[in-house]
This record gives structure tokens, sequence and C-alpha cells, in this order.
């Protein structure tokens, strides 16, 4: 099985495939989010099952953001054992980081065409998913530039690992403040919405994907990324993934135990939104799905036969950008908050039915160009690469202030 796990260039490690599996997950519980968000009725919406769905969405926009991160260490250094020098790397990269912003800036105009009449001119500016992953993508290629043109390439991955975590970590640490008492208000809205989220509405907003904290999940797959390709980690892989989800198991509950003390750091504090105790209990989960998806692609059934989470993995732009419209758009299959449990879930079906047979087609119609020998675009690369938009931030059946909540 050929893996496209990589955002920069196809990758041939069929080993990689629990990446595909884990953005497949990914997007099935992006498509629950948004369809039960979009259809259920005012009633529906009150239940614990909606409460634990919206939870649910608070998953994708970190596991596609931290596989971002470890596909970009896997290629970067694979650049480097090509003999390539630091700033040839760093343009490869950032070039490739802007190619995703641009799409995200696309498909903003997109949505804002065709809502035509309705939507706000301020939605063209909008901080989506596309346009974080991009601009994490351009901060991760400017970091290992900068590590690697000031110290060479003798234990790079070792520096370049430490480096990522580090970042990581100090970009949550960085958020609570920059949501409140060092928000940056000298900045244009638009610059200022990169930092925190603020758009136009004076304050930040929970619906959308600013900087901080988002690019802190990419930073976080970056460093286990480089551990991946550590000489050490070749011989002893199944090891490094056991000690990962444990890792995480022990990451969670030390931030649960520091989110349960008295004092805190901030002097605001925000559970959902900005503290660095949610922050690092989201990553202890990648770690542990990150674990069980290596266990169950490669010791389990993850890979016997056909995989349709493999499959959605392998097209995931393609699927988010399309079932946006079937779900939310003008061609939404059902009405909108007018479903109850039973016929949402029907919806839910024939979207995820509908967008894997979508990837069927995609990728059926890749594999025939291939064959016939003919390139494919710049814009084919891209579609099995990147990851879904997920919108709830919180455990709670909170209305989210974006587009769905105009139509």
């Amino acid at each position: 099985m050929k893996d496209v796990s990589s955002p920069l260039q196809p990758a041939k490690i069929s080993r990689l495939a629990y990446i595909d599996w884990m953005r497949g997950l990914a997007c099935v519980l992006m498509f629950q989010t948004h369809c039960y968000d979009a259809w259920l009725s005012p009633e529906a919406r009150k239940s614990a099952f909606f409460m634990y769905s919206q939870l649910g969405g608070t998953l994708p926009a970190p596991l596609f953001l931290f596989l971002a991160g470890i596909s970009f260490a896997l290629v970067t250094d694979k650049l480097m054992l090509k003999g390539l020098a630091p700033g040839q790397i760093a343009r490869s990269t950032i070039r490739r980081g802007a190619e995703i912003f641009a799409l995200g800036l696309l498909f903003r105009l997109q949505e804002y065409l065709i809502a035509w009449g309705w939507a706000p001119w301020t939605d063209l500016l909008r901080v989506d998913i596309l346009n974080t992953i991009g601009v994490s993508m351009m901060l991760m290629g400017l970091t290992c530039w900068i590590v690697l043109a000031s110290s060479g390439n003798v234990g790079h991955r070792a520096r370049l690992g430490i480096t990522a975590a580090a970042l990581a970590l100090s970009i949550s640490l960085l958020t609570p403040p920059l949501w409140t008492s060092w928000r940056p208000q000298w900045l244009p809205w638009p610059l200022q919405s990169y930092i925190n989220g603020v758009h136009n509405l004076g304050e930040p907003q929970a619906w959308l994907f600013p900087i901080f904290p988002w690019a802190g999940f990419a930073f976080a797959g970056l460093a286990i990324g480089f551990l991946l390709r550590a000489e050490w980690t070749r011989g002893h892989e199944g090891g490094l993934f056991l000690v990962a989800g444990i890792f995480g198991v022990a990451l969670i509950q030390g931030a649960r135990w520091l989110d349960s003390q008295p004092l805190h750091l901030f002097a605001t504090y925000d559970f959902w939104h900005t503290s660095p105790a949610f922050f690092l209990i989201r990553v202890g989960l990648l770690f542990t799905t990150l674990c069980a998806s290596y266990v169950w692609c490669r010791w389990g059934p993850g890979q016997w036969g056909f995989s349709p989470l493999i499959q959605l993995g392998q097209t995931s732009l393609l699927v988010y950008w399309v079932h946006i419209e079937f779900v939310y758009g003008r061609v939404s299959i059902l009405s909108k908050r007018a479903q109850g449990l039973l016929g949402a879930s029907i919806g839910l079906l024939l979207i995820f039915l509908a967008m894997l047979a979508l990837s069927l087609a995609r990728t059926k119609l890749k594999g025939r160009s291939v064959k016939q020998g003919s390139k494919s675009p710049a814009l084919a690369r891209w579609l099995p690469q990147l990851g879904p938009r997920p919108t709830a931030h919180e455990p709670w059946p909170r209305l989210l202030r974006s587009r769905r909540d105009r139509t």
C-alpha cells in the first residue's frame, strides 16, 4: 500500500499506514461532529449524546496538526540524508507550507462566493484550520533551518526534537496571556487573529484556529517525528510506541492533577480554550492514540484487507473540502436544525459512504494517471495530505459562532 502521509511528498513506507489510519479516524470524528451539529433540532441538542458528540470534536484539529508535524519531521530528515543544505531544506519546506496556506485562502474564497449575499466579507480573513496548518509548516521550516544552520548535522535529530518539544510547551504557556493581558491590540485584527483568534469581534473567538495554542500540536508532532527517525528507534520501534502510550497516559493524569491544584499560573482561567493543562491532556491523548493506531495497524486487523479509515486518511483534504457543503452549505442533504437523532444518524451514514466513495474514486483516478505516465497537477499532490476542520472546542452543547450559525 502506498503511504501518502507526508505533507511534502509521497512516502513509500507501508509501516506508516497508522498515520493514514489516524487521519481517517479524525475524518470520522469530524463527520459526526459536523453532522450532528448542523442537523439536530434544538430539542435534540439538549441531550447528553450531543454533548459527547461535540466533545469528540475537540480531537480532529490536534490530530491533524500533530500528524502534520510528524510527517514534516520525516520528510525533513530524508532531505537532510540526501545532503541538502539547511537553506535548501528551509526553502522547500517553507514553500510547501505557503502552498497549504494559499489553499486555505482559496477555501475561504470559495465559501464566501457560495454564501454570496449573506456571508460578511470578513469571512475571507477567518483563521481556519488550513491556514493554521500552512503557517505551522512555515514556522517548523524556519525552526529547522535555524537549528541546523547554527549547529550542523551532528546530533541533529536530538536537537531538533528537543527544540520542537520546548516550542510546543512555550506556545501552550504563552496562550493564556496572549488571549488576555498580553493581547497584541496594536496589530490590525486580521494579523492579531493569527495570534489569538480575535477576528474582528474585539476578543478571542473559540471557533477559530490561531497559532496559540494550535501550532503547539504541530510542534509536538515534530518532536515525536524526529524521535521516530533516530537510529535507536529503527530497531526498537514497537517499544518506542509502547513507551509513547504509557507516557501519554502519565501526561494526562499529571495534567489533571496539575489542574486540580488551587494555585493557577495565570490570572484568567479558561480550561477549555487556553489552559496549558488542557493542552497537555490533549497531547497525552495524541500519544495514546498514536500507540493504539500503531498496534492496531501492525499487529491488529487495521490492514486486514480494505480499511475505510486508511482510505479516508489518504484523501482527507478532499473529503473535508467536499463534505462541508453537503453538511453546512446550501446543498445540505438534510434540513438544518430540524432532525431527530435517528434522522441525523442516517444522514451521517450517507455522508460517510459518499465521502468513502469519493475517496475511492480519487485514488482510482490518480492511479490511472500514474499508469498513463502523466504528471499529477500540483494541487493533486496535496489532496490526500491535510486534515478536516473540527469545530467544537469544549464539551458543552454550545453553538459555535461560525458560518453554520448563520444558515
